[in-house]
């Protein structure tokens, strides 16, 4: 997961002080596309943000506080497909997704993961593989012939895209937090795999988070370097190339 030198308790009270610092127009901001950069703030419930979820072992019962990855919904033919990190799935029995989470509830449904692609480096326990800490996970349905992205939408999983390009905006679910976090910012580079972003609060939990422009595409995913990040104001992600783009057209193409 996502390492941070912050312990749940001392985050959980600067997150308050910080969401009660911002403002509703930085929220809208921050949520919806470019605005302040660099300030993170309660993501509100948009069409957009509901892909969004947070992943959990268990299908229900109390759910506040038993969440440990985040994950959203991203565009394929079948229409049930999610992109995570890969050390968020590796080594995981059938967790389970929950888009649009907040302080509790599961509005938008509990969906099972059903099967795994991970890349071959994590597949065979190379757990320390960060230029490749992306996965995709395919989610059974609901029973009635819906599918989560008929549910709550998917965002276009985008590779080769040029990092700091332009704004993203990047939307997680800490550890000691029941509401997702958002915050815009333009990315930098780290290395040729690897694309950095400053943003405050983005402790363990947000692994998996999508790093998504204002085309509505997701452009990274929080992980590689440090799996994420060794402290909660700077996160990485791996520069989405041609190994994520073939992971996810074999997950795609999953029956």
């Amino acid at each position: 997961m996502k390492r941070t030198r912050t312990g749940r308790r001392p985050y959980a009270l600067l997150c308050v002080l910080v969401l009660l610092a911002a403002t509703s127009a930085s929220e809208a901001a921050a949520g919806d596309g470019p605005g302040p950069l660099g300030v993170t703030v309660a993501a509100p419930a948009t069409a957009r943000t509901v892909r969004v979820g947070a992943l959990f072992d268990r299908p229900g019962g109390d759910l506040a506080g038993g969440h440990f990855c985040t994950a959203s919904v991203v565009r394929s033919p079948h229409r049930d497909l999610v992109v995570t990190a890969a050390h968020c799935l590796a080594g995981r029995d059938a967790p389970y997704f929950a888009p649009g989470y907040r302080d509790g509830k599961a509005p938008y449904g509990m969906w099972k993961v059903e099967r795994v692609f991970l890349p071959a480096g994590w597949r065979e326990g190379q757990a320390d593989d960060e230029d490749s800490d992306v996965a995709f996970a395919v989610l059974a349905g609901q029973g009635d012939g819906q599918e989560v992205e008929d549910v709550v939408g998917g965002n276009r999983f985008v590779t080769g895209s040029v990092t700091g390009a332009g704004v993203v905006t990047v939307t997680g679910y800490p550890d000691a937090a029941e509401t997702p976090l958002a915050c815009s910012n333009r990315p930098v580079a780290r290395s040729a795999t690897q694309q950095r972003i400053d943003c405050p609060d983005f402790a363990g939990g947000t692994s998996g988070s999508p790093w998504v422009n204002g085309s509505g595409d997701v452009v990274g995913v929080l992980g590689g370097h440090e799996q994420g990040g060794a402290t909660a104001d700077v996160s990485y992600s791996v520069v989405l190339g041609g190994g994520a783009g073939a992971l996810y057209r074999e997950a795609a193409a999953d029956p």
